[in-house]
This record gives structure tokens, C-alpha cells and sequence, in this order.
């Protein structure tokens, strides 16, 4: 076990971030090119499995589709304290390396047979940052208030949090079966197993040490494996109109196990936490024609009965509980043109709601990866009846800033129950580009 979560950590710290909460959209170039719709829509095998474990039942033969790509997001986080006579404001953009995407999934269907059967390997989830220490606070010897100065940032020692980091990710291995009930309706089950990692600096699930001053400490990579499933309808041939429905339930993980440090190098208390993936509930309708392809999709995610998204605020030792999201609903689209033979020109778009309560908003400046408006364009090649080569290039934006005041557990109080700090301010946006290439190909 201790060597399977090496190799799972490994292919792990590739994986880039999510762009739905903390979810990823689509799947692979092909459906990330159609916006992420695929419930009642199976242009790609990736898709299908990622999004109605039924779907696949369309694809006959054996596939393999392998998807890799490099995302780059640019956070920023800004933060404002005003005090009589003088405001303390700045923005500081994130240091985080580009991640790169991959996608692996095997389907085999036998033509004229009603089993379908797949295996994928995604990386599905995630979110991380790196502010630095903003070195620009008022009791540094070279301190300038004329110029960027963002609080949330000053070192602990001067009220700050110091360089806050962050990183996230969620794997999931499905092994899919589909069966054709009749020519056009299809049902499918996807029992999955999932591991994710969880890093955090500073650690705010731990308790500061506020008796000698040491603050919250850093926590290492800390893992736990999870278990879940998948269950979908299909209705829909090669053309004409397509419906779907799929249900992924609430993935279930053992605790974060984390081991703590202080910055001073000291150790400081082990913590757990528990961070389950929330229910989505999808529905998707399509239609074929020999010139287009068209897809669009409906899905809720279920945060607000999640463990460690259900609970908020702070614990009685300044600790914080949980991240306190909301449900959220998403709408994929996208159209496959299929003018030219052998190259389908995709074009997709895919909106989604804002998990984060104002209120709240301090609690997640570690998962800042919110798009609201996301845009894809791309396109694939037949190099002939075994290869094609698929692309896509996404842009998303998250439309504006997610902002709410600074919180302190000294604040707390029966009419202030998340201890909003007066005259504070914290906001973050973030804006998202991709670039991913997919191989198909048909043994």
C-alpha cells in the first residue's frame, strides 16, 4: 500500500486544477472542447466515462485515449485594513508553477454485443496557490506606505498569515460496465476508488500556539483513499436525439492525517480532517446529424452535505471547521462541426455558480480556483481508421472578484458568530488558460 500511494503521489503532482468549485469540467481535449457536456452526448470515450458510466455503451471495438496538457492560472489575492488616519491595502499574484493534465481510459465494446466494459485513470479534482510573505509591513524596518502593502500576507509574527500555499488533488480509477437493455437505451455502473493529497502552509485545521507566539504551523502532504460509485441512463443511437442521466454519489475518505510544524521548525500538534468529493447529479440532452454534433448539459454538486465543506466558522481552539460551501449548479455546451472531412471543429462554454458565501470568503483564500465563464475551442484529425488526434485551448475568467471581510477567532461573538473583523477587506479573482492534446486510437 505505502508504494501505491508513492506512485499515485507522483502522477498526482501533475494533475492541474479544477475549474467547477473544485471540479474539474471536462475530461480530456475532446470534451473539454465541447465545454465538458457528455451525459447524453459520447463524442469521446473519456467523456462518457467521466460523465455517464451508460454512454459508452455507443463505442464498439477497443479504444485507448491518452490526453495530456499544460494549465496556467494566475490568482490574485488582495486584502485591506483601514485604521483612523491610515489604509493598508495591496494585491500580490500567485507564484504557482503551470500543471500539467493527464487523462488515460481504455474502453472495449464488441459489436453487435449488449456489454460494454472500461477502465480510466483521471485526475479529476483540486486547487492550490503560492502568495508569498508580503515583506512590506508596518513593523519592518524599511516599511513604505505608499506603495502595495497587502495584510493578509504580513508575516505571523505582525498579524499576518505569511506565505499561504496550498495543494490539492483528487484521482479517481473507474471500472465501467454498460448494457444495452434495447438498440437505444442503455444502463451503466462505475464503481470507483479514489486518492487524494492535501497540503497546506500555513495549516489553519490546526490550532495556532498563541502562548509563545509561534502561530499556525505548516502541515506535510498528508493522503487518505476513498471509495464511491457512479450510475447512468442512455437513450440514443450514432444520430438523432440523445437524453442522459447520470448520479455520481458522495466519495467517502478516510481523514487527512496531518503532521504539523511550526515555521520555527518545532513540532506542533497532529491533526485530522475529513474532505470527502460531494454527490453530482447530471442530465444531458444531444442531437447527431451527419454536419453537427450538439450537446448540453445540467448538473448540481452537492457541497452543502459534504464533509469538510458542510462545516464553517472556527473551533473553540481558533481553529478552523471546515470551508462552508454552497451547492452550485453548472451548465456545459458545445457543438462539433463536422463540415470538413476528417477535422470536427469544436466550440464549447461552460458557466458555473460561485460555492463561496461573502461571509465566508476568508475561510478559502487556500482554494481560490473559481471560474465562472470558461471557453473552449478545438478541433480533432483522422489520421486514418485507427489514429486521430484531437486539441483544445481554454480560456476562463472568474468574472469579477469573490470578496468578504477578514475573520479572527478573537472576534466571535453571539452577534458575530465568524468573527468578522471591522474596516477589512479580502477579495480574489483568478483568470485560467489551457492548451491539452488527446490521442485516440482504435486497435
Amino acid at each position: 500500500m505505502k508504494k501505491l500511494q508513492i506512485y499515485f503521489g507522483l502522477l498526482l503532482s501533475t494533475i492541474g486544477f479544477a475549474q467547477v468549485g473544485h471540479i474539474m469540467q471536462g475530461i480530456g481535449a475532446t470534451n473539454m472542447s465541447m465545454g465538458g457536456a457528455a451525459t447524453a452526448q459520447p463524442l469521446s470515450t473519456s467523456g462518457a466515462l467521466y460523465w455517464n458510466p451508460a454512454a459508452v455503451s455507443t463505442f464498439d471495438g477497443k479504444i485507448l485515449s491518452v490526453d495530456a496538457g499544460i494549465f496556467f492560472s494566475s490568482p490574485e489575492l488582495s486584502s485591506e485594513v483601514s485604521m483612523p488616519g491610515i489604509t493598508l491595502k495591496g494585491t500580490t499574484e500567485d507564484e504557482k508553477s503551470p500543471s500539467i493534465m493527464p487523462a488515460l481510459s481504455f474502453v472495449y465494446g464488441k459489436e453487435n454485443s449488449k456489454h460494454t466494459f472500461g477502465v480510466s485513470m483521471f485526475g479529476v479534482s483540486g486547487f492550490g496557490v503560492d502568495f508569498p510573505t508580503e515583506a512590506n509591513y508596518p513593523t519592518s524596518t524599511t516599511f513604505n506606505p505608499a506603495i502595495n502593502s497587502n495584510p493578509i500576507l504580513y508575516p505571523q509574527n505582525a498579524g499576518g498569515f505569511g506565505n499561504v500555499a496550498s495543494n490539492y488533488m483528487l484521482m479517481q480509477i473507474g471500472f465501467t460496465y454498460a448494457y444495452n437493455i434495447t438498440d437505444k437505451f442503455a444502463i451503466g455502473i462505475n464503481p470507483i476508488i479514489n486518492y487524494s493529497a492535501l497540503k497546506l502552509e500555513p495549516n489553519p485545521l490546526a490550532s495556532p500556539d498563541m502562548v509563545t507566539g509561534k502561530g499556525y504551523p505548516k502541515s506535510n502532504n498528508a493522503s487518505a483513499m476513498g471509495y464511491g460509485a457512479q450510475f447512468g441512463l442512455f437513450y440514443g443511437g450514432k444520430e438523432g436525439f440523445k437524453a442522459g442521466i447520470s448520479y455520481k454519489t458522495e466519495q467517502n475518505f478516510k481523514a487527512f492525517e496531518f503532521e504539523n510544524t511550526y515555521l520555527d521548525g518545532s513540532k506542533a500538534p497532529d491533526v485530522t480532517f475529513q474532505m470527502d468529493y460531494p454527490a453530482i447529479l447530471s442530465f444531458g440532452v444531444g442531437y447527431s446529424h451527419k454536419k453537427f454534433d450538439f450537446a448540453l448539459d445540467y448538473r448540481m454538486i452537492d457541497y452543502e452535505n459534504t464533509d469538510g465543506f458542510t462545516a464553517k466558522g472556527w473551533t473553540q481552539t481558533a481553529s478552523v471547521k471546515g470551508f462552508g460551501w454552497e451547492n452550485i449548479s453548472v451548465l456545459s455546451a458545445g457543438v462539433q462541426l463536422n463540415m470538413v472531412e476528417k477535422l470536427p471543429i469544436r466550440l464549447g462554454y461552460t458557466y458555473s455558480g460561485n460555492p463561496i458565501n461573502s461571509e465566508l470568503a476568508f475561510f478559502s483564500i487556500p482554494a481560490t480556483a473559481i471560474i465562472e465563464n470558461a471557453y473552449q475551442i478545438g478541433l480533432g484529425y483522422e489520421f486514418n481508421k485507427k489514429i486521430t488526434l484531437n486539441a483544445v485551448f481554454h480560456y476562463g475568467t472568474s468574472n469579477g472578484a469573490t470578496q468578504g471581510t477578514m475573520l479572527s477567532p478573537m472576534m466571535v461573538s453571539a452577534t458575530n458568530p465568524y468573527g468578522a473583523v471591522p474596516g477589512t477587506k479580502v477579495s480574489y479573482e483568478m483568470t485560467t488558460s489551457m492548451l491539452q492534446f488527446g490521442l485516440d486510437y482504435r486497435f
